[in-house]
């Protein structure tokens, strides 16, 4: 039963129902990001590469031929990583114009030398290949010291532009009240949280909760903000620069 519980607990972390709004103290990130990309995901085809892909989150949402992970080379991720294949921060182990589709989820703001690395991502795609990246523009320093920058939407897309795609959709995950919500259940847990997995789901359903079910009603209620968002959820299609 434990387990079971665990593994539904589990589930509401990337993909969060109603339940997560009690479960989960990063509801309204995860919900948003989901949201998104469900929404862009039927526009990825063929052979698709997921460049930072941890435990695959989202596979499921693809319809596709192949589902590819690629992640950084270290023993922690070869242990717990879903990757299919591993690389040391340079060049893809991949030829030119291998992929039809790339993901990239909350990856960029890890890479210390962004452009070398939408170069690569363009180096693999084939022309008119899509690009589904998502990054953050407010969040929390994470994965210290391993955390170089945020996007806001210009320097996002002109990053984009200017290593040869063209930004199709451009789309801010919850903007205004629910963001500020985030921010808080994030310091919340921050605060709170201790090795035991009960004690943190039991803090989480009796502090954190309120929190997460406040920004929602009021992200409902009160007018959005397009100027304070957490994450950028780009689309975008390699240019044919033949």
């Amino acid at each position: 039963m434990r387990e079971r519980l665990r593994k539904f607990y589990l589930g509401q972390s990337f993909r969060p129902g109603p339940m997560g709004l009690l479960l989960n103290p990063f509801y309204h990130a995860r919900h948003g990001l989901y949201r998104a990309i469900a929404n862009l995901a039927s526009r990825m085809r063929g052979r698709i590469l997921d460049v930072g892909c941890g435990q695959k989150p989202y596979e499921n949402l693809f319809v596709c031929e192949q589902y590819i992970g690629l992640e950084y080379d270290s023993e922690e991720n070869r242990r717990n990583k879903k990757a299919d294949f591993f690389y040391t921060g340079g060049a893809f182990p991949f030829q030119d114009r291998e992929f039809d589709s790339v993901v990239c989820n909350q990856v960029l703001e890890h890479v210390f030398n962004p452009d070398d690395f939408m170069r690569e991502i363009a180096r693999v795609l084939k022309p008119g290949g899509a690009l589904l990246l998502t990054v953050p523009f407010v969040w929390d320093e994470h994965e210290q010291p391993h955390d170089y920058a945020r996007y806001s939407s210009f320097g996002l897309r002109a990053l984009i532009e200017r290593n040869g795609f063209a930004v199709g959709t451009l789309i801010k995950t919850n903007p205004g009240i629910p963001a500020l919500a985030q921010l808080t259940a994030a310091y919340l847990y921050k605060l709170t949280r201790t090795p035991y997995f009960s004690l943190n789901v039991l803090i989480t359903a009796l502090v954190i909760a309120p929190v997460n079910i406040a920004g929602a009603v009021l992200g409902r209620l009160l007018p959005a903000s397009q100027d304070v968002y957490l994450d950028n959820v780009v689309f975008a299609v390699k240019r044919d620069q033949s």
